[in-house]
């Protein structure tokens, strides 16, 4: 075990949905182990507020202000807090040409569908609702996992077969 939380980055293209979405279930469910972190190739700048609501709707009192759309080229600067887990969440990020990210993080992908294109609030509403249990979900699975009993290779292996769990 680590006297540290375990550092986790989830990049997606616009740092909108998915990637907040992760970000905070992973703090929320990491309770102090994991500390969420997400970015974007292309950010949009806008975190999208039904991406905040399912996240208000699942912990009320997490601080979702300060939350932010943000290139993924802030965690690539020297000073950056260095991360243990780089997880891309859509599949264009995961195709681009990543920045080098500093002490050679394990890195997974997890595909989720865009629950932002779909056409009415409604049906918006439910397609974040949808994809936040995706998430959640994996990310149960990703919080069971015994990382201080595991080697980096175990932990690496571990990580990418969670992507692959159906959602």
């Amino acid at each position: 075990m680590t006297d540290k939380p375990y550092n986790i980055l989830f990049l997606c293209t616009g740092n909108s949905a998915r990637s907040i979405m992760s970000e905070a279930l992973s703090t929320i469910l990491g309770k102090g182990l994991f500390k969420g972190f997400s970015a974007g190739s292309k950010p949009g700048g806008v975190v999208n507020p039904f991406a905040i609501e399912q996240i208000k709707q699942f912990a009320p009192d997490y601080p979702t202000d300060e939350m932010r759309s943000k290139s993924w080229d802030e965690f690539a600067l020297p000073d950056a807090e260095q991360m243990d887990f780089i997880i891309t969440v859509c599949d264009n990020a995961a195709g681009e040409t990543c920045p080098y990210w500093p002490g050679r993080p394990a890195t997974a992908h997890w595909s989720f569908e865009d629950p932002a294109h779909v056409g009415s609030d409604a049906e918006k509403r439910a397609s974040f609702a949808m994809i936040f249990q995706q998430i959640h979900k994996r990310m149960q699975a990703f919080m069971a996992l015994p990382i201080g009993e595991m080697t980096q290779a175990e932990i690496a292996a571990a990580t990418k077969k969670i992507g692959e769990i159906p959602v």
